[in-house]
């Protein structure tokens, strides 16, 4: 009976580590680590400065880039936990996590609350008061979103892209790097036309069921989104070419004159970007980008021009 005992016993402690590796894979999935890759954005600001490669920068940049991606793993955590009674009928979403109960709804609403609060604490003691503000009314306004927001006319629109804009924003926050106006409009911009072209994607391949996904979809009509983006893709271009042309014809701007080349690049990737808009097939913007070649491509000549142009070669 002993030895019974004993093997009976024998199976608790893997079980018990087994219950602990499951939560905590729980939660990783519910902080939705695919997403974390546009908080590369926090690095916008510090390149177009050209002021990315130091030491400094860059340490300053890493820590950024986790502060960031603890205020929106909060905002996921928050947001599965107060919706997983819908997500629970829905035929994709019962899947995640916390609607499939391998994470306790308690659990998602602490971890989240923790992270929301100790990253703008965090952020005050390494950073910047600036930067502490700015994750704390991202944190805000993305909870607003959730809980209100996201049901109302383009506002929902603005809140998405805001949040992009914020991430651009960070990084030179924390640099202490002032914000030219231009990086403000571009980027702003530049954001609302693949947040927008994602929604008319959506529109388009959920027609008919449009609510089945988003709560406002069947609100918006595909000629309204078609609108939005191709508005926002061109104040976009317009901006990025202003900049190019701004002291265009000042000394030491280098070999050749590389802001204003990198404009043909900037306009023809906008422009590829748009023929998957138009189709219908624009998702994630990472999904466009790193599934069609000659659109990296065209990334990857605009980054080199531009870095060229800042560094004034």
């Amino acid at each position: 009976m002993t030895e019974r005992a004993a093997v009976a016993e024998r199976p608790l402690a893997p079980t018990a580590t087994r219950g602990t590796a499951v939560l905590a894979l729980g939660l990783l999935r519910t902080a939705r680590p695919r997403q974390w890759v546009k908080n590369v954005l926090v690095v916008a600001a510090p390149a177009a400065a050209g002021e990315l490669f130091t030491a400094h920068a860059l340490a300053r940049l890493g820590l950024v880039f986790v502060l960031f991606t603890a205020c929106a793993s909060a905002v996921y955590l928050i947001n599965d936990a107060r919706d997983v009674t819908a997500d629970r009928a829905h035929p994709v979403k019962r899947h995640r996590p916390v609607a499939a109960g391998q994470v306790p709804v308690t659990v998602a609403y602490t971890a989240g609350g923790v992270l929301a609060v100790l990253a703008p604490a965090a952020a005050v003691q390494l950073c910047s008061p600036l930067t502490a503000a700015l994750l704390s009314a991202y944190v805000a306004m993305q909870l607003a979103y959730c809980v209100s927001l996201k049901h109302v006319l383009v506002v929902d629109l603005v809140v998405v892209t805001t949040g992009f804009l914020m991430r651009a924003m960070a990084g030179g926050l924390a640099l202490g790097i002032p914000l030219s106006r231009w990086f403000l409009i571009t980027t702003g911009f530049g954001a609302l036309f693949m947040v927008s072209a994602k929604r008319y994607s959506e529109a388009v391949r959920m027609a008919g069921r449009g609510g089945e996904t988003r709560a406002l979809l069947t609100e918006y009509t595909t000629g309204y989104l078609r609108f939005v983006w191709q508005l926002a893709a061109g104040v976009s271009v317009l901006g990025y070419c202003l900049w190019a042309l701004e002291d265009g014809g000042a000394p030491g701007q280098g070999l050749l004159p590389w802001r204003q080349l990198s404009m043909a690049a900037y306009i023809l990737a906008v422009l590829r970007y748009a023929v998957f808009a138009d189709r219908g097939t624009a998702g994630e913007p990472e999904d466009v980008v790193l599934h069609d070649r000659a659109l990296a491509v065209i990334g990857l000549v605009w980054l080199a021009m531009y870095g060229l142009a800042v560094a004034n070669w």
